[in-house]
Parts: C-alpha cells; structure tokens; sequence
C-alpha cells in the first residue's frame, strides 16, 4: 500500500533570551521552509581515530545505510549538534572542487549549514590564504571527527 506524505511547513527559531545592566539584548529570528516532504534526524557516535562520513550530498544516488546520500537539489536546512558534555568535533565540509573547510563544533553547541533555494548547489567555496573570490561549488560531504573522546553528533536535515 503506498502512502501520500502532505508537504509541511517547518519553522525555524533562532532565539536568546538575555539581559545586560536591566536593558533586554535579545533577539529572535524566525524563518520557514515550506514543502518540507522528508526529514532525516539521527545521532551518529563520533570516534577520535578517524573522520567520519556523516552526511554526502549527491545528484541522484540515494548513497547507502550508513552515510546517507541526500539530494543535493532538495535539502533546504541542516543542522549538526555536538551532544556531548565536553569535547569538541572537528566538522570538515567539503564541495565538488575539493576545497574544504573545518569548524570546530564545541560540546553542546549547533552549527546551521547556510545553502540556497537550490539545496547544497553552489554555496561553498575556500581559499588557502588571502581574498576569495567566490566560485561556488556544489556541497558533496561532510565528515567528522572527534577531538579526546568519543561524541554524539545530532544531524537534522530537512529536505523538499
């Protein structure tokens, strides 16, 4: 029996809540992506020993169990979160050009992959030194890997 999913409306807050000498400094921003048809959400265990494929963004291939091939055209937010209580991840993006570019994702806290109304295309690119000018390329991977010991890392995808 097949099934029929009803695209959805996912919203998307970013808030803090803070107060500076009795002065509110908090902010809230908020966007939506609609036509949301598929959400990929899962907690990989992340080693200190090697990288680790995480996520591989693909034109067609649906990639396999263990890293997910998403489609590079559909995805409209990521979000990677490090679970743990201490150590850092070492997050390395990389696009079709093989440039790369590392983030340290500390214990507890989120990075929100920027992309475009056309998914992982042409949003990244990377320079060894000096002023880059852009030619972006396509996202294909994102590996990790982490720093003193084993860590949990929550991925969030959403896709059209």
């Amino acid at each position: 029996m097949a099934t029929t999913i009803t695209p959805a409306t996912a919203t998307i807050t970013l808030t803090c809540a803070i107060s500076l000498a009795g002065q509110d400094k908090g902010f809230s921003h908020e966007y939506t992506v609609a036509s949301v048809t598929e959400v990929f959400n899962r907690i990989v265990a992340i080693n200190t020993s090697q990288e680790v494929a995480v996520l591989t963004f693909v034109a067609t291939n649906p990639g396999t169990i263990t890293v997910p091939g998403l489609n590079e055209a559909d995805v409209r937010f990521v979000v990677l979160t490090n679970l743990d209580d201490t150590n850092f991840i070492q997050l390395i993006i990389t696009n079709e050009d093989s440039d790369e570019i590392g983030i340290k994702l500390e214990a507890k806290h989120s990075f929100i992959l920027p992309m475009s109304n056309e998914g992982v295309v042409n949003v990244m690119d990377a320079a060894a030194a000096g002023a880059v000018t852009p030619t972006f390329g396509d996202l294909t991977t994102i590996t990790a890997v982490a720093d003193t010991g084993e860590c949990d890392l929550q991925i969030v995808a959403l896709m059209v």
